[in-house]
């Protein structure tokens, strides 16, 4: 498609740091992302409807691969998966790590190697160990003593699968106190300082259907800073000393999560990749140096700082608000397919799109839905004539929210179209009433 592009240095076309790096501006206020006008894919498929950059995707996994060279690099599939995004991430070179047989069903359905996948969680259930174990799944990471019978129980006499230890290492960090994982007092790993970890690995070692690769920890997410994750590495480094001491096994793997911070809003930090590669990289040499070890295989598992700001999420004004002094922008989406701003008060940069708008004034951009705290953007500048059928665009929508959409208000959930190169295609279809229905069957 041809598109006329207006300069970047325009007056008041807003920022577009944020935005996927194919986004161009169109005339009377349109953008276009992977050179398709998102007027056009919202006429097209209906709103609210999920865009994904599929250049943005594969380049940002270029960069982890590019950044990570000698290391593992594993999608973390809970921030979204589809069969699309599976192929994506394997062509790029990419392992894969899930959190249930349903995500690990899609992605080895969808063609994924399963030798190159991971299984989390701090509670798999029996289907769960079962899926991983008759697809030959790559690692199970261990998050509980009682994982361990039940695994080398289900693996049985004749055999064997690989494993890691998933440690609490004792560090803060992440942008929200609800995903904050590497301290103590939550509810994810084997706790470092009270000896659990290394008492698991005891265990683990004591098992001759498990293999035991290395030690995984993941400290929390959207994080910004690569000192976290220095601190962590350390601490993993003197347990896989200490193992080595008790019990002379040398461990070729670590895994350090990840919870790779990105920006949402222009001007918000954002963890610089390729600085914790070289720093991690440091780190890991020098404090294996230190303990006379063997350097091990690292790995990492981006999932926001892939995905995320690949994603647009398209949505039309249904009703527009004055009460006091506060402008209310209700849109056709809402906390069905983004909950992430009820859970953890994440704010975004939503903008007007197709129609060049009045000077700006202060709104709060909310959804549809039967709840006070359904509220997609609070305190943003949006232009002062926004009205009924105008198009809002909210860019960095790629991670967490189409994952963790609900049924709620049986609204359904938005399609997921992928553009690149001028072409839009669908890859998830919108969720409708009939989906919902065929569901209940009481009578």
């Amino acid at each position: 498609m041809t598109t006329a592009v207006i300069p970047a240095s325009e007056p008041g076309t807003g920022d577009l740091s944020v935005w996927p790096a194919s986004t161009t501006r169109l005339p009377h206020g349109g953008l276009a992302v992977g050179g398709v006008d998102l007027v056009e894919v919202a006429e097209r498929f209906g709103t609210p409807v999920y865009v994904l950059d599929e250049g943005e995707v594969r380049g940002r996994c270029r960069t982890y691969k590019d950044a990570f060279p000698e290391a593992e690099v594993h999608y973390a599939a809970k921030a979204f998966l589809s069969r699309a995004m599976v192929r994506w991430v394997q062509e790029e070179g990419l392992g894969l790590d899930v959190c249930s047989a349903g995500e690990l069903e899609l992605a080895v359905t969808a063609g994924f190697p399963p030798d190159r996948i991971v299984l989390h969680g701090n509670a798999k259930s029996p289907r769960d160990l079962d899926t991983a174990l008759r697809l030959g799944i790559g690692r199970i990471v261990i998050d509980s003593p009682s994982e361990i019978a039940r695994i080398a129980a289900a693996v049985g006499p004749d055999g064997r699968q690989k494993v890691m230890v998933r440690v609490v290492p004792g560090v803060s960090a992440g942008g929200h106190h609800k995903i904050r994982t590497g301290s103590d007092g939550q509810k994810f790993g084997l706790s470092l300082s009270d000896g659990s970890a290394l008492h698991a690995v005891a265990r683990v070692l004591a098992q001759p259907q498990l293999e035991l690769t290395g030690l995984h920890c993941h400290i929390g997410s959207q994080i910004t800073e690569v000192k976290p994750y220095l601190t962590a590495l350390r601490r993993l480094v003197g347990l896989m000393a200490r193992i080595r001491d008790a019990h002379g096994r040398v461990l070729p793997e670590l895994d350090m999560g990840g919870g790779h911070g990105i920006a949402y809003r222009p001007g918000e930090a954002a963890l610089d990749v390729t600085t914790l590669a070289r720093r991690l990289r440091g780190e890991l040499t020098e404090a294996c140096a230190g303990a006379g070890l063997p350097v091990p295989r690292l790995a990492v598992e981006p999932g926001r700082a892939v995905v995320g700001p690949a994603g647009v999420a398209v949505y039309r004004v249904l009703a527009v608000k004055h009460t006091g002094e506060t402008v209310f922008v209700a849109v056709d989406g809402g906390m069905s397919d983004n909950p992430r701003p009820a859970l953890y008060g994440v704010r975004y940069a939503p903008r007007l799109i197709g129609r060049a708008g009045a000077a700006p004034r202060t709104a709060t951009v909310v959804g549809r839905h039967c709840e006070a705290g359904d509220v997609l953007a609070a305190g943003v500048e949006l232009p002062g004539d926004v009205r009924p059928g105008d198009l809002i665009a909210v860019p960095v929508s790629g991670a967490y929210q189409l994952s963790m959409a609900s049924g709620y208000n049986m609204v359904g959930r938005p399609p997921v179209v992928a553009v690149h190169d001028g072409t839009a295609r669908l890859l998830v279809r919108r969720e409708t009433l009939e989906d919902l229905r065929l569901r209940d069957i009481g009578g």
